[in-house]
């Protein structure tokens, strides 16, 4: 990902792969927006990003589950000099769906879901119009996961499905676009080393530095390795550390074609 074409919008950007791709795009030479609910959290590391790269770097603390904070990043992803979209915030609500908090299951829809669209909406006629950009959206290998059981994997109707959603969208659109410009990718990664399993999401992780689940995972920098690769490679679909044949995801649409196929009545 070598070229630079003005400012990158990170959501969900103070710790875990939000913070670790900001950094690699402020190393790249991107001007950064850096967006979470933790105003500490960004400032440290928007002066650390200053700092190390002299880059510009911006800071909006906002929810994006809120409809005036999703507005306010809204109008910024819009501007013209944004050229890089990462959406990568959201949160996992996981638990027995009969038993999941009304309010909860709202947020992770909001999160999820709604504020990934309206940002996409927001940033991608602008890049559609400039010939560039890219918009990364993280999905999960969840989203491939629906009708596997609980244990080890999660509790996680309404988190895969939301993945699911991430993942069908930005291939629909990726389609739409007829391979862009701007790249699209779906970022699917497994379980990563981050903080992202010490809470369900209605709050975030106490503490200003960040901090790691115990169950582990692939190095966040890992997966932001992939996904820059996978963007060079204009791959729309990238799974880090997905073993054997590459082929896999073509396997996958050719699934897809046949079922469809199958499905259409006889002449």
């Amino acid at each position: 990902m070598g070229d630079v074409w003005g400012t990158a919008v990170v959501t969900g950007a103070s710790s875990g792969i939000g913070a670790r791709y900001a950094a690699r795009l402020a190393g790249l030479g991107w001007d950064t927006v850096l967006v979470a609910r933790r105003a500490d959290r960004l400032e440290d590391l928007a002066r650390r990003l200053r700092e190390q790269t002299g880059t510009a770097v911006e800071t909006l603390v906002a929810d994006l589950s809120v409809p005036a904070d999703l507005a306010r990043v809204a109008e910024r992803a819009a501007a013209r000099d944004v050229g890089f979209l990462l959406n990568n915030a959201g949160i996992n609500g996981f638990g027995p769906f009969g038993a999941l908090d009304p309010s909860l299951m709202a947020k992770v829809l909001d999160l999820n879901v709604v504020a990934l669209t309206v940002l996409t909406r927001a940033a991608l006629p602008g890049m559609v119009r400039r010939g560039r950009g890219a918009v990364v959206n993280v999905a999960s290998l969840l989203a491939f996961a629906g009708s596997l059981p609980p244990g080890p994997l999660p509790q996680r109707a309404v988190y895969a499905g939301t993945k699911g959603y991430v993942l069908t969208f930005t291939r629909t659109l990726a389609a739409e676009l007829a391979g862009g410009p701007p790249r699209l990718q779906a970022l699917c990664p497994g379980l990563t080393a981050t903080e992202f399993h010490l809470t369900s999401g209605a709050e975030p992780v106490p503490g200003r530095e960040p901090a790691v689940h115990r169950e582990g995972g692939m190095p966040v920098e890992e997966v932001v390795d992939a996904s820059l690769a996978a963007l060079d490679a204009g791959e729309v679909v990238c799974v880090p550390g997905l073993r054997g044949d590459p082929g896999r995801i073509e396997e996958l649409v050719a699934a897809e074609l046949a079922l469809r196929a199958a499905a259409q009545p006889a002449r």
